[in-house]
Protein backbone atom coordinates (compact mmCIF):
# COMPACT_ATOMS: atom_id res chain seq x y z
CA UNK A 1 0.00 0.00 0.00
CA UNK A 2 1.46 3.54 -0.89
CA UNK A 3 1.89 5.60 1.84
CA UNK A 4 -0.26 8.05 1.11
CA UNK A 5 -4.14 5.72 1.17
CA UNK A 6 -5.75 5.88 4.25
CA UNK A 7 -7.87 2.89 4.38
CA UNK A 8 -10.83 1.97 6.75
CA UNK A 9 -10.22 -1.75 6.88
CA UNK A 10 -12.97 -4.03 8.78
CA UNK A 11 -11.70 -6.47 11.29
CA UNK A 12 -12.83 -8.32 14.41
CA UNK A 13 -11.15 -10.24 17.14
CA UNK A 14 -8.78 -12.91 15.72
CA UNK A 15 -8.48 -16.76 17.06
CA UNK A 16 -6.45 -18.73 14.92
CA UNK A 17 -2.60 -18.37 14.42
CA UNK A 18 -3.32 -17.19 10.87
CA UNK A 19 -5.44 -14.10 12.50
CA UNK A 20 -3.11 -13.58 15.24
CA UNK A 21 -0.65 -13.34 12.41
CA UNK A 22 -2.82 -10.87 10.14
CA UNK A 23 -3.80 -8.51 13.15
CA UNK A 24 -0.02 -8.07 14.26
CA UNK A 25 0.85 -7.11 10.62
CA UNK A 26 -2.26 -4.77 10.56
CA UNK A 27 -1.40 -3.25 14.15
CA UNK A 28 2.48 -3.08 12.23
CA UNK A 29 1.12 -0.52 10.22
CA UNK A 30 -1.22 2.21 11.91
CA UNK A 31 1.32 4.90 10.28
CA UNK A 32 -1.17 3.76 6.66
CA UNK A 33 -3.84 4.79 8.99
CA UNK A 34 -6.05 1.81 9.20
CA UNK A 35 -8.74 1.74 11.56
CA UNK A 36 -10.97 -1.55 12.34
CA UNK A 37 -14.68 -1.66 12.45
CA UNK A 38 -15.09 -3.37 15.60
CA UNK A 39 -18.95 -3.03 15.98
CA UNK A 40 -20.60 -6.35 14.99
CA UNK A 41 -23.73 -4.91 14.14
CA UNK A 42 -22.31 -3.08 11.33
CA UNK A 43 -20.41 -5.81 9.91
CA UNK A 44 -23.74 -7.61 9.72
CA UNK A 45 -25.91 -4.61 8.73
CA UNK A 46 -23.25 -3.57 5.74
CA UNK A 47 -23.48 -7.38 4.37
CA UNK A 48 -27.28 -7.63 4.94
CA UNK A 49 -27.53 -4.35 2.67
CA UNK A 50 -25.63 -6.47 -0.37
CA UNK A 51 -28.49 -8.80 -0.15
CA UNK A 52 -26.35 -11.42 -2.10
CA UNK A 53 -27.52 -15.03 -2.29
CA UNK A 54 -26.02 -18.57 -2.36
CA UNK A 55 -26.46 -17.80 -6.15
CA UNK A 56 -24.15 -15.03 -5.84
CA UNK A 57 -20.60 -13.89 -6.93
CA UNK A 58 -19.46 -11.29 -5.39
CA UNK A 59 -16.34 -8.95 -5.35
CA UNK A 60 -15.13 -7.58 -1.95
CA UNK A 61 -12.32 -5.01 -2.32
CA UNK A 62 -9.87 -4.47 0.69
CA UNK A 63 -11.29 -7.28 3.65
CA UNK A 64 -8.94 -6.26 5.94
CA UNK A 65 -8.93 -9.02 8.19
CA UNK A 66 -12.25 -10.36 7.08
CA UNK A 67 -15.14 -8.91 9.20
CA UNK A 68 -17.18 -8.63 5.95
CA UNK A 69 -15.87 -11.78 4.83
CA UNK A 70 -16.99 -14.11 7.31
CA UNK A 71 -20.38 -13.06 6.99
CA UNK A 72 -20.21 -13.78 3.20
CA UNK A 73 -18.13 -16.76 2.57
CA UNK A 74 -20.54 -20.15 2.66
CA UNK A 75 -23.84 -17.92 1.73
CA UNK A 76 -22.56 -16.64 -1.71
CA UNK A 77 -21.94 -18.82 -4.77
CA UNK A 78 -18.25 -17.09 -5.16
CA UNK A 79 -16.42 -14.71 -3.12
CA UNK A 80 -13.04 -12.47 -4.88
CA UNK A 81 -11.13 -10.86 -2.15
CA UNK A 82 -9.08 -7.60 -3.35
CA UNK A 83 -6.28 -6.46 -0.89
CA UNK A 84 -3.53 -4.61 -1.31
CA UNK A 85 -1.64 -5.03 2.10
CA UNK A 86 0.55 -8.07 1.40
CA UNK A 87 0.46 -9.29 5.38
CA UNK A 88 -3.62 -9.47 5.53
CA UNK A 89 -3.76 -11.08 1.97
CA UNK A 90 -1.56 -13.66 3.44
CA UNK A 91 -3.69 -13.73 6.38
CA UNK A 92 -6.42 -14.60 4.32
CA UNK A 93 -5.24 -16.83 2.11
CA UNK A 94 -3.97 -18.82 5.13
CA UNK A 95 -7.18 -18.48 6.87
CA UNK A 96 -9.57 -19.87 3.94
CA UNK A 97 -6.71 -21.97 2.08
CA UNK A 98 -9.27 -24.66 1.02
CA UNK A 99 -12.36 -23.22 0.19
CA UNK A 100 -12.49 -23.53 -3.96
CA UNK A 101 -15.31 -20.65 -3.60
CA UNK A 102 -12.82 -18.40 -2.57
CA UNK A 103 -10.24 -16.47 -4.02
CA UNK A 104 -7.79 -13.86 -2.76
CA UNK A 105 -5.90 -11.46 -5.25
CA UNK A 106 -3.14 -9.65 -3.37
CA UNK A 107 -3.06 -6.35 -5.37
CA UNK A 108 -3.77 -2.06 -5.75
CA UNK A 109 -7.62 -2.69 -7.39
CA UNK A 110 -7.28 0.39 -9.32
CA UNK A 111 -4.43 -2.21 -10.94
CA UNK A 112 -6.41 -4.67 -11.71
CA UNK A 113 -8.32 -5.96 -14.85
CA UNK A 114 -11.64 -6.50 -12.66
CA UNK A 115 -13.71 -8.81 -15.78
CA UNK A 116 -10.63 -10.98 -16.04
CA UNK A 117 -10.86 -12.23 -12.22
CA UNK A 118 -14.87 -12.95 -12.39
CA UNK A 119 -16.94 -15.44 -13.67
CA UNK A 120 -20.15 -13.11 -14.57
CA UNK A 121 -18.99 -9.58 -13.94
CA UNK A 122 -22.34 -8.25 -14.89
CA UNK A 123 -23.77 -10.54 -12.75
CA UNK A 124 -21.17 -9.72 -9.60
CA UNK A 125 -22.12 -7.94 -6.54
CA UNK A 126 -19.67 -5.42 -4.86
CA UNK A 127 -18.89 -4.61 -1.36
CA UNK A 128 -16.24 -3.12 0.19
CA UNK A 129 -14.58 -0.02 2.47
CA UNK A 130 -12.84 2.27 0.04
CA UNK A 131 -9.57 4.04 0.58
CA UNK A 132 -10.76 7.88 1.51
CA UNK A 133 -8.28 9.52 -1.26
CA UNK A 134 -9.21 7.74 -4.23
CA UNK A 135 -12.48 6.84 -3.21
CA UNK A 136 -13.84 8.56 -7.00
CA UNK A 137 -11.35 6.47 -8.98
CA UNK A 138 -12.73 3.10 -7.60
CA UNK A 139 -16.32 3.97 -8.03
CA UNK A 140 -16.01 5.06 -11.87
CA UNK A 141 -13.91 1.97 -12.13
CA UNK A 142 -16.33 -0.14 -11.17
CA UNK A 143 -18.62 1.32 -13.33
CA UNK A 144 -16.55 0.91 -15.80
CA UNK A 145 -18.49 -1.97 -18.51
CA UNK A 146 -19.53 -4.46 -18.14
CA UNK A 147 -20.68 -2.62 -14.83
CA UNK A 148 -21.60 -5.38 -11.85
CA UNK A 149 -25.08 -5.90 -10.76
CA UNK A 150 -25.16 -3.95 -7.66
CA UNK A 151 -22.51 -2.32 -5.33
CA UNK A 152 -22.37 -1.36 -2.18
CA UNK A 153 -19.59 0.42 -0.41
CA UNK A 154 -18.54 1.91 3.08
CA UNK A 155 -16.99 5.73 2.53
CA UNK A 156 -16.59 8.98 3.87
CA UNK A 157 -19.51 10.64 4.89
CA UNK A 158 -18.62 13.73 2.42
CA UNK A 159 -18.32 12.09 -0.17
CA UNK A 160 -21.64 10.13 0.30
CA UNK A 161 -23.18 13.70 0.61
CA UNK A 162 -21.62 15.17 -2.80
CA UNK A 163 -22.59 11.78 -4.75
CA UNK A 164 -26.05 12.33 -3.46
CA UNK A 165 -26.74 15.68 -3.32
CA UNK A 166 -29.58 17.41 -4.61
CA UNK A 167 -29.55 19.29 -7.70
CA UNK A 168 -29.04 23.36 -7.33
CA UNK A 169 -26.40 22.74 -3.85
CA UNK A 170 -23.29 23.41 -2.86
CA UNK A 171 -22.06 19.92 -2.88
CA UNK A 172 -23.63 18.50 -6.28
CA UNK A 173 -21.04 18.59 -8.74
CA UNK A 174 -19.01 16.47 -11.44
CA UNK A 175 -19.36 13.12 -9.02
CA UNK A 176 -22.93 13.55 -8.64
CA UNK A 177 -23.73 13.45 -12.36
CA UNK A 178 -21.04 11.08 -13.53
CA UNK A 179 -22.88 8.39 -11.03
CA UNK A 180 -25.82 9.25 -11.27
CA UNK A 181 -26.24 9.64 -15.12
CA UNK A 182 -25.56 5.40 -15.11
CA UNK A 183 -26.78 4.28 -11.87
CA UNK A 184 -29.15 4.48 -8.89
CA UNK A 185 -27.84 6.22 -6.10
CA UNK A 186 -29.02 5.19 -2.43
CA UNK A 187 -27.46 6.47 1.07
CA UNK A 188 -28.22 3.65 3.49
CA UNK A 189 -26.70 4.47 6.74
CA UNK A 190 -24.05 6.22 8.56
CA UNK A 191 -21.28 4.58 10.43
CA UNK A 192 -20.01 6.65 13.46
CA UNK A 193 -16.79 7.57 14.59
CA UNK A 194 -17.06 5.56 17.58
CA UNK A 195 -17.68 2.03 15.60
CA UNK A 196 -13.63 1.96 14.88
CA UNK A 197 -10.57 1.59 16.49
CA UNK A 198 -8.65 3.95 16.15
CA UNK A 199 -10.85 6.11 16.36
CA UNK A 200 -11.11 8.41 12.68
CA UNK A 201 -11.11 11.92 12.19
CA UNK A 202 -14.22 11.20 9.89
CA UNK A 203 -17.47 10.07 9.74
CA UNK A 204 -18.56 7.56 7.08
CA UNK A 205 -21.69 5.78 5.61
CA UNK A 206 -22.83 3.21 3.32
CA UNK A 207 -23.97 3.52 -0.53
CA UNK A 208 -25.63 1.70 -2.59
CA UNK A 209 -25.15 2.31 -6.27
CA UNK A 210 -26.89 0.31 -8.44
CA UNK A 211 -26.41 0.33 -12.21
CA UNK A 212 -29.14 1.26 -14.84
CA UNK A 213 -30.30 -1.58 -16.97
CA UNK A 214 -30.66 -1.69 -19.66
CA UNK A 215 -27.75 0.42 -20.11
CA UNK A 216 -29.51 4.14 -20.42
CA UNK A 217 -26.20 5.56 -22.75
CA UNK A 218 -23.76 4.40 -25.31
CA UNK A 219 -20.12 4.67 -24.72
CA UNK A 220 -19.63 7.46 -27.22
CA UNK A 221 -22.45 9.33 -24.83
CA UNK A 222 -20.76 8.55 -21.75
CA UNK A 223 -17.87 10.26 -22.99
CA UNK A 224 -19.77 13.09 -24.22
CA UNK A 225 -21.31 13.60 -21.32
CA UNK A 226 -17.94 13.53 -19.25
CA UNK A 227 -16.76 15.93 -21.48
CA UNK A 228 -19.09 18.80 -20.96
CA UNK A 229 -20.03 17.76 -17.23
CA UNK A 230 -15.71 17.63 -16.34
CA UNK A 231 -15.91 21.19 -17.97
CA UNK A 232 -18.47 22.62 -16.57
CA UNK A 233 -17.68 21.96 -13.50
CA UNK A 234 -14.20 22.83 -13.51
CA UNK A 235 -15.74 26.32 -14.07
CA UNK A 236 -18.64 26.45 -11.90
CA UNK A 237 -18.79 29.52 -10.87
CA UNK A 238 -19.54 30.57 -14.56
CA UNK A 239 -22.52 30.70 -16.63
CA UNK A 240 -23.53 28.05 -18.76
CA UNK A 241 -23.41 29.70 -22.14
CA UNK A 242 -19.55 30.96 -21.00
CA UNK A 243 -18.31 27.57 -19.98
CA UNK A 244 -20.28 26.11 -23.25
CA UNK A 245 -18.51 28.47 -25.66
CA UNK A 246 -14.91 28.95 -24.23
CA UNK A 247 -13.48 26.25 -22.35
CA UNK A 248 -10.85 24.73 -24.45
CA UNK A 249 -11.75 20.92 -23.58
CA UNK A 250 -14.81 21.40 -25.62
CA UNK A 251 -14.27 23.74 -28.89
CA UNK A 252 -17.90 24.55 -29.61
CA UNK A 253 -18.82 27.33 -31.71
CA UNK A 254 -20.40 30.68 -30.21
CA UNK A 255 -23.28 29.87 -32.87
CA UNK A 256 -24.26 26.20 -32.12
CA UNK A 257 -23.66 27.20 -28.29
CA UNK A 258 -26.74 29.50 -28.81
CA UNK A 259 -28.13 27.21 -31.16
CA UNK A 260 -28.81 23.90 -28.57
CA UNK A 261 -29.35 26.32 -25.13
CA UNK A 262 -32.16 27.20 -27.47
CA UNK A 263 -33.18 23.70 -28.41
CA UNK A 264 -32.86 22.31 -25.37
CA UNK A 265 -34.92 25.38 -23.62
CA UNK A 266 -31.97 26.39 -21.26
CA UNK A 267 -30.91 29.68 -20.23
CA UNK A 268 -27.17 30.44 -20.91
CA UNK A 269 -26.99 32.76 -17.89
CA UNK A 270 -27.82 29.31 -15.93
CA UNK A 271 -25.10 27.95 -13.43
CA UNK A 272 -23.82 24.18 -14.36
CA UNK A 273 -25.31 22.95 -10.59
CA UNK A 274 -28.74 23.95 -11.77
CA UNK A 275 -28.96 21.29 -14.60
CA UNK A 276 -30.16 17.55 -13.30
CA UNK A 277 -28.12 14.76 -14.73
CA UNK A 278 -30.64 14.12 -17.11
CA UNK A 279 -30.28 17.67 -18.36
CA UNK A 280 -26.20 16.69 -18.68
CA UNK A 281 -27.14 13.59 -20.70
CA UNK A 282 -29.39 16.17 -23.31
CA UNK A 283 -26.70 19.08 -23.50
CA UNK A 284 -23.72 16.65 -24.03
CA UNK A 285 -25.69 14.56 -26.95
CA UNK A 286 -27.42 18.16 -28.95
CA UNK A 287 -23.70 19.59 -28.46
CA UNK A 288 -21.58 16.96 -29.47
Amino acid sequence: MSPGRRWLTIGRPWSSAAEVRGAQAARAKKSLGQNFLVDANLQRKIVEALGASPDDEVLEIGPGRGALTRHLVGRVGRLTLVEIDDALAAALRERFDGRPDVRIVQADVLDVDLPSILTKPENTRVIGNIPYNITTPIIFKLLERPRPLDIVLMVQAEVADRITASVGTKSYGALSVGVRSVARVERLFKVGRGAFRPVPRVESAVLRITPIRPEPLDPTEEERVRRVVRASFEWRRKQLRKILRDHPALNIKADRVNEVLNQQGLSGQARPETLEPERFVALANALL
